[in-house]
């Protein structure tokens, strides 16, 4: 991908510490990308998934909602598709002039914290999850860890975008800021729900591995195995509640960025988009990022994981249910602030896991953000 003009880069920088609201995204396999910009009045704020039956916009959804993590609903008011047609949209924003002088708000710093503390209070967080599994409670638990790195005045979010755009083919890359949720970052390869019309689909995707050398490794041990079995049969049934005439292909070994993952995809058949939102609260979240049973698992994840998620591993994307929806799981994100981003990454925990191997997993998920700001 071609960067865009220096003015359009740092009005797009601008924004992201403004009070309107924005996504720029790039869609798999693509080299363009889409602006959604709200240039007025506060972001739409829901109260459940089945608000957004019938809606049309940019959508940012927590893992958990609540009032600091709200479901949000960025208004189409300029939509534009590739650089030139982007830079005029913005060129011709009124407000375009006062928005290149703002400045963002000063924030206080995050005190640094040793890698060797923040490997302690993820192996104290795995050991909670690893007893109820082990006496079986759950079949699958997902457990994640945030951490918190400096970056200097430089940092540039619509640059990083850029470099995550022509790094990872292979994903949805996005860029999202509302006042309500903040600045994100992501590059996920995961779809919740994508389609139009009558045709849709969406996927399972759990296990992992690191690329070896550029080689795709293509042998999976059981634990890997079982836990992408566990997501498959969750959203087949799912699917079978809402659609019909399901085709399915996996699970293959797919890439994304130095990682590989094991993937079904499913597709199928929607009669009625007017229930987007109730399929999607059925989806959200999938046993790929929570667990099995999933009610109980999401609540033991609320209780037991020692942080807040915050809006890693909810769901980022377009959604307009007559011309096209693309959704996805909000994996290898960042949120961005004035002095720090914070990176995210999890693992899916069962029985059989170890606790050293499923550190080692997260930190190879984190480079995936970190690659596209250390260049």
């Amino acid at each position: 991908m071609n960067s865009p003009h220096t003015r359009t880069q740092k009005l797009l920088n601008c924004l992201t510490y403004s009070r309107l609201s924005f996504a720029l995204y790039r869609l798999p396999w693509t080299d363009e990308c889409h602006l959604v910009l709200q240039t007025s009045g506060d972001v739409e704020q829901l109260s459940g998934m089945s608000e957004l039956n019938g809606k049309k916009g940019f959508v940012m959804a927590p893992f958990a909602q609540s009032e600091e993590h709200p479901l949000v609903l960025i208004r189409p008011d300029v939509t534009a598709y590739d650089w030139p047609e982007i830079t005029e949209a913005l060129s011709s924003l009124e407000c375009a002039d006062a928005v290149l002088t703002c400045k963002p708000a000063p924030e206080e710093c995050s005190p640094f914290v040793p890698e060797e503390q923040e490997k302690k209070h993820y192996i104290e967080a795995f050991e909670r999850f690893i007893t109820p599994l082990q006496k079986k409670k759950f079949q699958k638990l997902v457990l994640s860890r945030a951490a918190v790195q400096h970056t200097g005045d430089d940092f540039s979010p619509i640059r990083a975008f850029i470099h995550a755009c022509n790094s990872y083919p292979r994903m949805m890359i996005y860029l999202c800021h509302t006042p309500a949720s903040g600045t994100w970052l992501g590059s996920t390869p995961e779809i919740l729900l994508s389609g139009h019309q009558q045709e849709w689909q969406t996927v399972a995707l759990a296990g992992t591995m690191p690329m070896q050398n550029e080689i795709m490794p293509t042998e999976w041990d059981k634990k890997n195995r079982q836990e992408q079995g566990y997501v498959a049969d969750y959203i087949r049934r799912i699917v079978k509640k809402f659609g019909n005439k399901l085709t399915e292909k996996g699970p293959y070994t797919a890439r994304a960025g130095q990682l590989v993952h094991l993937k079904t995809d499913f597709r199928f058949l929607l009669k009625n988009t007017d229930h987007l939102g109730d399929f999607i609260q059925e989806l959200h979240p999938t046993p790929a990022v929570c667990g099995l049973p999933k009610e109980d698992a999401f609540r033991f994840i609320l209780e037991n994981e020692g942080y807040d998620r915050s809006y890693y591993s909810g769901f980022i994307g377009w959604l307009d249910p007559e011309s096209g929806t693309d959704l996805y799981v909000n994996l290898r994100c960042m949120e961005i602030k004035s002095c720090e981003i914070t990176l995210y990454a999890g693992g899916g925990i069962l029985a059989s896991s170890v606790g050293e191997d499923e550190w080692e997993e997260t930190g190879e998920k984190m480079k995936t953000m970190k690659y596209i700001i250390n260049e």
